[in-house]
């Protein structure tokens, strides 16, 4: 992967840039974000981690941008040098704050009961690996006209990667991130990458690089060991981007080994979980709507080395539908080797389009079946469902949970991720109401779920033929003190197609939740779910013996209502006696 830095004008002149340099425009007539330490310390106070890490981001976002600016337009000094020197003005004030590390994640401040950070006492984190990553890529990029007109940045900006990234990072080799007791997860490939390129780009001395490049080998390896062979991610897509793909990233920066058995899979996990549009299976943390921002060249080069043309037509397929060819938020170097590669460029514009869509597909690894009504289209019935455990990375108490989507729309639904606080990840994480079993599309009897790795599934079966696709599994374990529970979760593919969710009849009552989009009726032995004013989805069940109770919840968080809207419908089933069976078909 070449990237030239600006005075290579045969590149970045064929760019088309203009999207970007419009935005970069704007961004200079807006004050720069301001980073503050009542702002860090929220945390530790009232539990609130938004206020910094929204605005350290746009900071992060605002220099991306003029970085690209000033390459995109090749600005040099003695002329006017506006992106130029608004980059420089961005590189500087992360240079000078105290801290890049996120409140939430930093133990040393933690540890001293302090509600400020320590400057002589770093902590490598998320936001400090993404921080280094953006020096480096601009300082490689940007460097030449850098020296130009700020003689003595670039020595402060690897002053400031050494002290805060590199050092750490050699200097403590038990890093909770690393995976030594084998629980690897996003944070492994996602700090290792901005390491391997603040040492690729930044380190002069031979010696020292080569020996920051084996370590990130190393660590690298903890993750890739506890990748299953399925290429499935629990933590789900919208932490592929951060885990996995960042894994791929890495293999570019080291010349691209592409020999490791896992890769032709875990490529292919983002379109596995696709429904339709923007909507992909959420488990687990992740939003029901995946942001457009990714870099989805990553995926279209992986395709192309591993021969994999779904994967290919996914990614070129979501960019179109972006509007893009990259997105600046998913972070400089990125950006940059997407504006870079004619191939994508090409792709994005010219390579003809092809469906991903699988009639199913199932992982085993982590107990995930996806089954559409037709292959090769969103039209019409797309059912998902889970097994699993509830010890699972950014775990849901959602063990048996299933979706259902109506032209790739999501309705029978999990409500995803809600905004995180210092809480999130802390002994109170199951206090939020998203993440419990109550709000999730799974039984009731008579007990809810509980967190844990030994809260799983059991006898987890999966049947496909062309007819149907059923995913059956003994839900008990996740359970206390029940000692049996089945449940089904069956798409048929008849005329019309329907689902059919069919309960264990040892317990009695029982509650069924289902968590649905959309304006929801309620009727006797029936709701009719609506989207845009139009009945989509009818759910049926036995009046004679079940009470059917709808209540809506209001969602004032914003990342819950920038995928629901405002609000979401939760209707409880009460079976009292006989059958617990559930159909749900398209209102055509």
């Amino acid at each position: 992967m070449r990237l030239p830095d600006v005075r290579d004008r045969t590149v970045w002149d064929a760019v088309d840039g203009e999207a970007i340099l419009a935005e970069a425009r704007a961004v200079l007539t807006r004050p720069a974000p301001v980073l503050t330490a009542t702002a860090w310390a929220r945390t530790f106070r009232d539990g609130v981690r938004t206020d910094y890490e929204d605005v350290a981001r746009e900071l992060r976002e605002r220099v991306t941008l003029l970085v690209l600016a000033a390459v995109l337009t090749g600005e040099v000094p003695p002329g006017p040098v506006p992106f130029l020197d608004g980059a420089i003005d961005g590189l500087v004030a992360l240079a000078e704050a105290t801290t890049w590390c996120w409140a939430p994640h930093d133990r040393h401040a933690a540890g001293r009961g302090e509600v400020l950070a320590d400057p002589d006492d770093p902590f490598l984190d998320l936001g400090a690996a993404e921080v280094a990553s953006l020096f480096a890529w601009a300082d490689h990029v940007l460097g030449p006209h850098l020296d130009l007109r700020a003689p003595g940045l670039r020595r402060r900006l690897r002053r400031e990667v050494d002290v805060r990234v590199l050092t750490p990072f050699e200097r403590v080799r038990d890093w909770h991130w690393l995976g030594l007791d084998g629980d690897a997860h996003n944070w492994n490939p996602w700090i290792h990458s901005g390491v391997l390129t603040a040492a690729l780009l930044l380190v002069a001395d031979d010696e020292r690089r080569r020996r920051l490049v084996r370590l990130v080998v190393e660590g690298l390896e903890h993750y890739v060991a506890v990748l299953p062979d399925d290429g499935g991610i629990d933590e789900g897509v919208a932490y592929w981007w951060h885990g996995a793909c960042r894994l791929l990233e890495c293999l570019d920066l080291l010349a691209g080994s592409a020999d490791l058995p896992v890769l032709p899979e875990l490529i292919r996990f983002p379109h596995r979980m696709h429904l339709g549009g923007d909507a992909y299976v959420n488990a687990g943390d992740a939003p029901a709507r995946l942001s457009p921002a990714q870099p989805w060249h990553v995926l279209h080069r992986w395709g192309e080395r591993l021969g994999d043309d779904d994967v290919r037509a996914h990614a070129v397929s979501r960019a179109r539908a972006s509007g893009r060819l990259v997105w600046p938020s998913a972070g400089l170097g990125r950006a940059l080797a997407g504006l870079a590669d004619p191939d994508w460029r090409k792709a994005v514009t010219a390579e003809p389009g092809a469906s991903w869509l699988a009639r199913e597909e199932w992982l085993p690894r982590v107990q995930v079946l996806v089954a559409r009504e037709t292959a090769g289209t969103p039209r019409g019935l797309t059912v998902a469902a889970k097994a699993g455990h509830n010890g699972e990375r950014h775990n849901h108490l959602d063990v048996g949970s299933y979706w259902v989507a109506v032209d790739g729309v999501p309705v029978v639904a999990d409500a995803g991720q809600p905004t995180y606080t210092a809480a999130s990840f802390g002994p109170d994480r199951y206090r939020a109401w998203a993440l419990r079993s109550e709000w999730h599309n799974v039984p009731e009897p008579g007990v809810t779920q509980e967190p844990g790795e030994d809260r799983a599934a059991r006898d987890v079966r999966v049947e496909l033929t062309a007819s149907a696709a059923t995913l059956s599994a003994d839900l008990a374990g996740a359970y206390p003190g029940v000692p049996r529970w089945l449940r089904s979760v069956r798409l048929v593919r008849s005329s019309p197609a329907y689902v059919e969710v069919a309960d264990d009849e040892s317990v009695r009552p029982v509650r069924l939740r289902h968590v649905l989009a959309g304006d929801v009726e309620l009727g006797e032995g029936e709701a009719f779910a609506s989207l845009d004013g139009r009945r989509v989805l009818r759910l049926s069940w036995d009046a004679r013996h079940t009470t059917a109770e709808l209540e809506r919840r209001p969602l004032d968080d914003p990342l819950l209502r920038a995928s629901w809207g405002a609000q979401l419908s939760r209707l409880t089933l009460l079976v009292r006696e006989g059958p617990a069976r559930v159909r749900l078909e398209q209102v055509r």
